[in-house]
């Protein structure tokens, strides 16, 4: 059954025929009347005696008298996931394109398979028991998942008329699958690098198209998706601060006239959640190396390729020379070559976000303050899951900074830079205080705000044992 064809809006009244005569046997018809003015007919019959016929009219009418009549008592359980998914929930505007590949693959793959023929009016708790039964004998998360499904969209159905009850009511998981803490995240400290391993993978990835990324992944605990969608004008080159307000992605709301299938995945979306919208505090080896991709992307501003400008001047970090963003799936070759090069045990790139946060912590970083820098303000983090904005920028912006086991320092060509864009002079190696002197004095001459940031207590950084230790 097409449920796209069917009237799913409560029917406004309603009348019952008597018991009458169909084909030998004894029934009785149902009309229901729609607020549109549909009416449609539904007839119970195939009773051998006119007894059981009354005695089914009664049941019906009490049935229609407390709402619970079922209209359509032959939709099969596929009909109905397939109908929920992508009539009610895609056009959620919450709903993400992640969600919908996750709940699409969970249904075709694992609940289909096995009740998916059931009518759902036939469905019981038996049946529900023995699926979570199944899948939790070869997975963790993915009863979870469909009880979550399956609990949603019958409590759907319910409220549409499509079933007298839900029954995933009090249908618990096999005692074997761990219950999740409420809005708590654990964190695999085995899936995670030590420090030492961190200074490895940061050394190593200097020479890689993957060092911003490992950058804001390991410094910084960013996702992703986040890292991909970083523009300069994300940056505050003058406080030394970044704003996550995007994230590339798959826009599921978005129209499919004209997209290209190579830029599906490269749409510019909202961040994950109201807390993904964060402030944080740039580490200055951070810093040193979004001027230094910076300078690379002035470079190829002006490639051309048979007479013509090719590059496109969209403003992201991370971005082919070419100027055109990453894939959510470039990184991955390029981190397993990294891998393999160092000889480091093999974690997922997500893994190096968490890996962010367990060295934070264990530096008796506040648990708040490192949720909130992964854009996780109601969650607990466990070694636990990732949460006061203020205190992250407060009390971590020091462990930061000596979370880098080196800094290069500034060079002319930062100095010539930062001038140029945001006027603020700063002092490197070797150069005379004359110099800066002269650069305050032209800022001055241009009646600009004098503001002028002292850099110069920034020096090779101590080894980053000491931060870990907390000796530092």
């Amino acid at each position: 059954m097409d449920l796209k064809r069917v009237n799913l809006h409560p029917y406004v009244d309603y009348k019952i025929s008597n018991i009458m005569s169909v084909k030998g046997k004894f029934g009785f018809r149902v009309t229901l009347y729609y607020a549109d003015g549909e009416e449609k007919i539904c007839q119970h019959a195939g009773y051998e005696k006119k007894t059981e016929a009354n005695k089914a009219r009664n049941g019906v009418i009490a049935q229609l008298h407390t709402g619970i009549y079922v209209v359509y008592p032959n939709i099969k359980v596929r009909e109905l996931l397939v109908y929920w998914l992508g009539q009610v929930m895609r056009p959620e505007p919450s709903f993400t394109a992640n969600s919908y590949h996750t709940y699409k693959n969970c249904i075709d793959k694992h609940i289909i398979p096995q009740i998916g023929n059931l009518k759902i009016m036939t469905l019981n708790q038996g049946h529900l028991s023995k699926l979570f039964k199944s899948l939790s004998e070869k997975y963790t998360s993915i009863p979870k998942l469909a009880k979550t499904i399956l609990n949603t969209s019958m409590r759907y159905a319910l409220d549409k008329r499509l079933i007298m009850n839900n029954p995933c009511t009090d249908v618990d998981l096999p005692k074997q699958i761990k219950k999740d803490g409420y809005h708590t995240i654990v964190v695999e400290e085995a899936r995670t690098y030590n420090l030492e391993q961190v200074k490895l993978l940061l050394e190593a990835s200097k020479d890689s198209r993957i060092h911003m990324q490992i950058l804001f992944a390991l410094l910084m605990g960013l996702r992703k998706s986040e890292i991909n969608g970083l523009k300069y004008s994300d940056v505050d080159f003058v406080h030394h601060k970044l704003k996550i307000q995007r994230q590339l992605g798959e826009d599921l709301h978005a129209e499919e006239n004209g997209k290209c299938a190579k830029s599906k995945s490269k749409q510019e979306i909202r961040p994950k959640t109201l807390s993904s919208y964060r402030e944080l505090d740039i580490p200055d080896y951070v810093y040193h190396e979004i001027l230094e991709e910076r300078k690379r992307y002035e470079r190829n501003r002006s490639r051309r390729q048979n007479g013509k400008w090719v590059f496109q001047d969209m403003g992201y970090i991370c971005c082919s020379s070419y100027g055109r963003p990453r894939s959510k799936d470039y990184h991955f070759k390029h981190y397993k070559e990294l891998l393999e090069k160092t000889g480091l045990p093999h974690i997922r790139f997500h893994d190096l976000r968490k890996t962010y946060a367990t060295l934070l912590m264990k530096n008796n970083i506040n648990q708040k303050a490192v949720a909130t820098a992964l854009g996780h303000a109601k969650s607990i983090i466990t070694v636990d899951t990732y949460t006061d904005m203020q205190a992250i920028i407060e009390d971590c912006v020091d462990e930061l900074h000596e979370f880098i086991s080196e800094v290069h320092p500034y060079d002319y060509a930062d100095k010539t830079l930062l001038w140029e864009m945001f006027q603020e002079v700063i002092e490197i190696q070797g150069e005379g205080k004359e110099e800066v002197e002269r650069m305050e004095g032209r800022k001055k001459e241009e009646a600009q705000t004098p503001i002028v940031y002292d850099y110069s207590d920034i020096t090779e950084l101590a080894d980053i044992n000491e931060w870990f230790a907390g000796e530092g």
